[in-house]
């Protein structure tokens, strides 16, 4: 589906939301309204329709920048919904923001104080999006982790939350090796509903502006295995995004590319309950 379009089976619908037009209202109570964004990248001023659940994927600042970061969780923390999800953010290995490598040993004492103070913040900052204020705005940090909701109407929805992607830059929670990737996406539950990553599979909403099909081969493959997933949702390649109903043995499964930083227009997606 391009993001222009819409598209619709028995169990699922998928929306571009365009605040000029309209979507149809939420289905009742037999349904599951999903807002799903990604890559919003330090901004905030989206307009943004009503849902059961706020599913945000990854990459919620522009460098990973502590007041970045933190601007970003506050404005999540006012949306208007009864229950919201994302990733942890990008935060960048340069900074010294992620976790103590031989490097940050080795490097001279300017940058190895640098490299400290931004450990602190990271901690400071991860310890703010499990703490009470986020809690009490119903705002769920997920990192390798899963999650149960439950809606209005006693559906309850099991969600795991993977931030990790492969090599791209310098950035977070990425990995190199296919042993790296399997032992990452082999701890994704069996009984897993809802997976939001922030990479997208190989072959499915992945393909760059110069033409690669970036997305990961091992996530592909476990997929393949999660016969409860109803809903991937993903960012990452923000050129492709969009949504793909993708058929399984246990019936179809959405997959959306919730990149927003180019369309600037979030996914909208009902499940069938």
């Amino acid at each position: 589906m391009n993001l222009g379009d819409s598209i619709a089976t028995e169990t699922a619908c998928a929306y571009v939301y365009n605040p000029e037009d309209s979507i149809p209202l939420h289905p009742g109570p037999n349904w599951t309204r999903c807002v799903c964004i990604s890559d919003s990248h330090s901004r905030t001023n989206y307009n943004l329709p009503p849902g059961d659940v706020f599913l945000h994927a990854g990459d919620l600042s522009s460098w990973g920048y502590p007041k970045q970061v933190m601007t970003t969780l506050n404005w999540v923390r006012t949306l208007d919904y009864p229950m919201k999800m994302d990733l942890p953010d990008v935060i960048l290995e340069r900074l010294g923001l992620v976790r103590l490598t031989p490097f940050t040993r080795t490097m001279q004492p300017t940058l190895q104080l640098r490299c400290k103070k931004g450990i602190e913040e990271l901690s400071a900052i991860q310890k703010y999006m499990k703490g009470e204020e986020m809690r009490k705005a119903n705002v769920h940090y997920l990192e390798y982790e899963s999650f149960e909701f439950t809606t209005a109407s006693g559906r309850k929805w099991k969600v795991y939350g993977c931030p990790a992607s492969p090599k791209h830059a310098a950035g977070a929670f990425q990995y190199v090796e296919r042993g790296e990737a399997k032992a990452i996406y082999d701890k994704i539950p069996a009984d897993t509903e809802i997976l939001l990553t922030h990479t997208p599979p190989k072959n499915c909403l992945d393909l760059t502006k110069r033409g690669k099909e970036a997305g990961c081969r091992v996530l592909r493959e476990t997929l393949k295995e999660l016969g409860a997933c109803k809903l991937h949702v993903f960012g990452h390649i923000h050129e492709d995004a969009g949504v793909d109903m993708i058929d399984t043995e246990a019936g179809v499964r959405v997959a959306v590319n919730a990149a927003i930083e180019r369309s600037r227009k979030a996914i909208v997606i009902d499940l069938l309950n």
